[in-house]
């Protein structure tokens, strides 16, 4: 891993860790009624959010230049991609969750609980948070990968970011306010990185439109189809998790992933003839 991969990660971990302990520290420490500290708090954690794409940007521009900071951002909004990978994006989540409620029921003869969310307000959701996704995508698709990828190929190069990205978000294991407080992080683990092998194949086969990314993890963040996994109550982020949903969601997820990695690690190329390396140069 070369140098500027390795302070892009350092900086942005401790930038987002620095952030969202400060936020929940404000958050355990105000009282109901201060809602000057809770604007407090909610800028810092979103702050914290947006650190990878921060990070990103200041080293493209101070190593590269205005022109490929532009670039990069141009990726942000490169629509020009065919449907069927917008409906890969939007549904890619919908179809693991569909899949592990039906082998649920296999299983155990019961169906899971599903989410009372209805699809079209979680469809809107999807649209207006996809821009909100920027935050991590222009550095985690944006900047580190098509860099692991030069040194490491994309197949390995997308377990390694999705190591990375997962461990990024440990703090919010450990914070009270946060939806994934007490949760099993080794499971959420393998999820994240099979996540971002799958992420990383749709990067690849939209030739690096950020846009497709956001979208895609904007319909992992609020999915149309959700079959919760969290286990309720529970208190130590280190143990495994006991929820058969949560180990069947893996299961689906690596099962799709191993595909993507046996198809990512036959060519060097994306569609079209251009290398992850003209990627690179591209937002440079």
């Amino acid at each position: 891993m070369t140098r500027p991969v390795l302070k892009f990660f350092s900086l942005t971990y401790a930038a987002t860790w620095i952030c969202w302990t400060a936020s929940g520290a404000i958050s355990r420490g105000s009282a109901p009624a201060a809602p000057a500290l809770a604007a407090i708090a909610g800028a810092l954690f979103h702050l914290g959010t947006f650190a990878p794409a921060l990070v990103a940007l200041a080293f493209t521009d101070q190593a590269e230049g205005h022109a490929a900071t532009r670039a990069l951002l141009r990726r942000v909004v490169e629509w020009r991609v065919g449907a069927r990978w917008y409906v890969f994006a939007v549904g890619y989540i919908p179809a693991i969750k569909l899949t592990v409620a039906l082998a649920h029921r296999l299983a155990t003869g019961a169906w899971p609980r599903f989410g009372q969310d209805a699809w079209y307000l979680m469809a809107a959701v999807i649209v207006f948070s996809t821009w909100v996704q920027a935050g991590e995508e222009i550095g985690w698709r944006g900047y580190a990968l098509p860099r692991l990828t030069d040194r490491f190929g994309l197949a390995p190069a997308s377990i390694i970011l999705g190591i990375i990205w997962a461990s990024w978000h440990l703090p919010l294991f450990f914070i009270l306010e946060s939806d994934t407080f007490g949760q099993s992080f080794p499971l959420y683990l393998l999820q994240v990185t099979a996540l971002s092998v799958a992420a990383a194949w749709l990067y690849w086969r939209t030739k690096g439109s950020l846009l497709l990314v956001m979208l895609m993890h904007a319909a992992v963040n609020n999915p149309i189809v959700t079959v919760p996994s969290a286990v309720t109550g529970a208190t130590n982020p280190i143990a495994l998790s006991t929820s058969l949903v949560a180990w069947l969601t893996v299961a689906f997820l690596w099962i799709t992933a191993a595909y993507f990695l046996v198809r990512m690690s036959k060519t060097a190329t994306l569609p079209g003839g251009e290398t992850m390396s003209d990627v690179r140069r591209a937002i440079q």
